[in-house]
């Protein structure tokens, strides 16, 4: 399913805009990361997707159906939504918590369970985990959970709210390789959040940069990015001359390795065949 913004706005009272007239199309099938610094409207714009926040002034559409025609509830309830901190149920078991809106939705809750169980196979999570709670579990397996129960009702749509924000960096890695093997066999159109660029570029085929107000400074694909910044903003905002990604060669007795401004070995050059 496509999503739409049609001059979207959102003031909170009588304060500055948190999205000022944002108009973007998010393409079916692909992941679309928002992604931008404290106050740049990137969480108001997710959560307006599925309702949470209603806009100010503006249109927001799914596959062309305006979503302010649509019941709140039933919308929200046919998307997956990942919080940062998972926000799992801390009185119900991981199957219980994974099964919760399926079973909402009228599912039989032995059905909605043993789904539950296939969804743990899905995300990586042993299924002896079934019957904990989730004081029980690490933060990586809450996260897992929070992804299960995400996809509990088979959603077109996925929101992710800086999902791994909490976790430590190894257990991070882990599930942005799950998050990229997940969209290649499930094919979901999702809408990631996230303040961290290196993520944007890994998870993304499209990244909007924003500014203040949800201005879009840029969108594009992590390539078109890197090699063009729209601005001094962009390449800034991006480390486009500085850290990892300002690389220059180094020849060494085995060959020319790229190195980041710091000296560090970032990787091997391999010449193209003649």
């Amino acid at each position: 399913m496509a999503i739409e913004f049609r001059a979207v706005s959102k003031r909170f009272g009588d304060g500055p805009a948190a999205v000022e007239d944002f108009s973007l199309f998010l393409p079916a099938h692909k992941t679309t990361v928002l992604v931008g610094s404290s106050g740049s409207g990137k969480t108001t714009l997710l959560r307006m997707i599925n309702r949470l926040v209603e806009p100010t002034t503006g249109e927001i559409l799914i596959d062309d159906e305006p979503i302010s025609r649509r019941d709140p509830v039933k919308l929200r309830r046919g998307i997956g939504y990942v919080l940062q901190n998972a926000g799992l149920l801390p009185h119900y078991s991981v199957v219980d918590n994974i099964a919760t809106v399926p079973v909402l939705n009228g599912v039989p809750r032995r059905q909605a369970r043993e789904r539950a169980r296939e969804l743990m196979d899905v995300v990586g999570l042993d299924r002896s985990l079934a019957d904990r709670y989730p004081g029980q579990l690490s933060g990586g397996q809450q996260q897992r959970v929070g992804v299960a129960r995400a996809l509990a009702v088979d959603p077109n749509i996925l929101l992710m709210d800086e999902p791994f924000g909490a976790v430590d960096p190894i257990v991070r890695k882990e599930l942005q390789a799950e998050t990229l093997r997940l969209q290649e066999e499930l094919d979901k159109t999702i809408v990631f959040v996230t303040h961290d660029i290196d993520e944007a570029f890994l998870l993304g085929d499209q990244v909007v940069i924003l500014q203040k107000g949800a201005r879009i400074a840029q969108v594009g694909s992590p390539s078109e990015i890197i090699e063009n910044p729209a601005s001094a903003f962009v390449a800034e905002f991006i480390g486009a001359e500085r850290g990892a990604r300002a690389l220059r060669r180094k020849q060494t007795p085995r060959g020319t390795v790229l190195v980041d401004e710091a000296g560090r070995t970032q990787g091997v050059l391999v010449e193209d065949a003649p």
